[in-house]
């Protein structure tokens, strides 16, 4: 009873926190109303007794996108008008390209996986190799799993944090 009391309670602070996260005037309070929402799926993760999920969840999420969320906002102008952000050297076509590129190697990466799986996903738990499957998983049990066989994908991660970065860095920016 009290579990499931404490579920409620958590699920609605969390879906209440996503609904001010959107709805805040200010983007800072939008950010900080965030860092609260993570920090609370962290809690719910612990009275689920995933304690290392708990972890990551903070360090992760609570600790660096926050914080790769706080500095695109500090470093972008929010005062100006919608109008002004415009930059008349916007290579649109390029753009364009280099999306289609990126969705076209997502896709590789998606079939590549599919290949060479060797049991149908359902079978081994959704898609959830054997070894992250295991409850008494340790963090060298991941780091092997992450750098061998997720290694495309946790790149891709990682190439998207930086253009990111780049990203806001490009826009805040005057003259380049």
């Amino acid at each position: 009873m009290l579990e499931a009391a404490v579920f409620y309670t958590l699920a609605v602070l969390i879906l209440g926190l996503g609904i001010l996260v959107i709805s805040a005037r200010s983007a800072v309070h939008s950010v900080l109303f965030l860092v609260v929402n993570f920090l609370l799926v962290a809690i719910l993760y612990v009275t689920l007794s995933a304690q290392f999920v708990a972890v990551i969840q903070v360090l992760v999420y609570a600790g660096g996108i926050v914080v790769l969320y706080l500095f695109v906002v500090m470093l972008v102008s929010l005062k100006r008008a919608p109008e002004q952000h415009a930059d008349t050297r916007r290579l649109g076509v390029t753009g364009a390209v280099l999306a289609g590129a990126v969705l076209l190697e997502v896709i590789g990466i998606v079939v590549s996986g599919a290949a060479r799986s060797d049991a149908p996903a359902g079978a081994r738990g959704a898609g959830v190799p054997e070894a992250i499957s295991d409850p008494m998983l340790n963090t060298e049990q991941i780091g092997w799993v992450l750098y061998t066989e997720y290694l495309i994908p946790f790149e891709v991660a990682s190439m998207l944090l930086l253009v990111a970065m780049i990203g806001a860095i490009v826009l805040a920016k005057k003259n380049l």
